[in-house]
């Protein structure tokens, strides 16, 4: 920008000069920092607010950041089926952390966006078909339900790696109940209250609430983890803590026989009453969380379940994953 120009800006906006700041559009959005850095944004701030500047800023991080992810990677693709996909913004946090993921396993990542309610239940594979992973995210209402399911479905009979986000960890338990059951009618009392076979119910303190207004479990709370399992492994610690936001659990009443035929529950709440982390025994990567990890990811610190699908699905696709040092 010329002097003349951001003299003009600040005259008629009424700021110091020093406070007009030019931002070029950045083809990498880690690149931003760098450039507010270099405009000088964060000395002019210090000397606004009185502060002193005990060490200087180390950005090698953020640099890395940027060239890692400006060089040429092998691809891997993930299908996110959604039924707000038209607007990937409404799956922001999980776009990211699915991007971090990548970028820490030293892929480029492809997401195909499928919406849930035009995906065909009887032939999912249409939608499906040569993606190295599925996820499914969190929601609300009936609408695409049965896609979701369809894509849990498709995973699990094909062992393409499966990430399930609270509603998708849910819909994961009702296929495997209709898989175990041979019932196509098992599902969840949020979508069925009639069914024989429901899976997922309402949380029992929830069941007689009819004023449903911030009554959600919602927040931080902790999770054990068993030895062994997948989670475990991810996270290499015994004990969790995560963000909730939902009102509906798995139901306790089928926690035997579906640990009969394959589903470890690899993460409770401490005192063992909720489910929190569900995952295949027989299978390379099919894992639902009833919390949002995608919420605590980060670009220099990706979540460790994240980091696993994103494994699996690097295997997936015959490609090496590539660790990013920083």
């Amino acid at each position: 920008m010329e002097e003349s120009l951001r003299e003009k800006i600040a005259l008629f906006c009424d700021v110091d000069k020093d406070a007009v700041v030019p931002m070029v559009t950045a083809s990498i959005l880690y690149e931003v920092p760098l450039l507010l850095e270099k405009a000088g944004v964060g000395d002019y701030v210090l000397k606004r607010l009185g502060l002193q500047q005990t060490k200087d800023p180390d950005w090698k991080i953020w640099q890395q950041l940027v060239t890692e992810t400006s060089s040429e990677k092998p691809r891997v693709s993930v299908a996110l089926v959604g039924k707000y996909v038209e607007l990937h913004d409404a799956y922001l946090s999980v776009r990211e952390a699915l991007k971090h993921a990548a970028l820490h396993n030293g892929v480029e990542l492809d997401i195909k966006w499928v919406h849930s309610a035009e995906l065909d239940v009887n032939n999912p594979g249409s939608c499906l078909d040569g993606v190295d992973g599925i996820l499914v995210p969190g929601g609300f209402g009936s609408r695409g339900i049965e896609g979701k399911i369809a894509a849990a479905h498709y995973a699990r009979e094909n062992l393409i790696p499966y990430f399930g986000l609270c509603l998708g960890m849910q819909l994961m338990a009702v296929d495997f109940a209709r898989h175990i059951y041979n019932d196509p009618q098992a599902n969840s009392t949020e979508f069925n209250h009639a069914t024989r076979n429901p899976v997922i119910s309402l949380m029992l303190e929830q069941r007689n609430i009819t004023d449903m207004g911030g009554t959600m479990r919602l927040g931080l709370y902790p999770c054990h983890l068993l030895p062994g399992s997948k989670a475990a492994a991810a996270y290499q610690e015994d004990l969790v803590e995560e963000r909730h936001r939902h009102r509906f659990e798995f139901n306790n009443e089928y926690r035997k026989i579906f640990e009969e035929n394959g589903m470890v529950f690899s993460g409770v709440s401490p005192d063992n009453m909720l489910v929190e982390i569900a995952e295949l025994k027989d299978h390379p990567f099919m894992l639902g969380t009833q919390f949002h990890p995608e919420f605590l990811s980060r670009p220099n610190r990706p979540h460790p379940l994240f980091m696993a699908f994103m494994e699996a699905v690097c295997k997936q696709a015959g490609v090496t994953p590539t660790k990013l040092i920083i």
